[in-house]
């Protein structure tokens, strides 16, 4: 049972660390728009838009591969 909790974190944190990263990666090909100061400063709720999708698309391939 410990082991459990254990992996439960562990696989938590990886998927987390993995969700960063492929936002940072979106920062980094998008060198023309930064997406932190379209969705604050200019409230610009397309990109907040696109910004949450992608989150959730790369959050469920996440799962897949960890689960799969």
């Amino acid at each position: 049972m410990p082991q459990n909790i254990i992996n439960s974190f562990l696989f938590s944190g990886i998927g987390v660390l993995i969700l960063f990263l492929a936002f940072a990666l979106i920062e980094i090909l998008t060198p023309k728009h930064n997406l932190r100061k379209e969705i604050m400063e200019n409230k610009n709720i397309a990109v907040a838009l696109f910004a949450g999708f992608f989150m959730i698309a790369i959050a469920i391939i996440i799962a897949a591969a960890i689960h799969g």
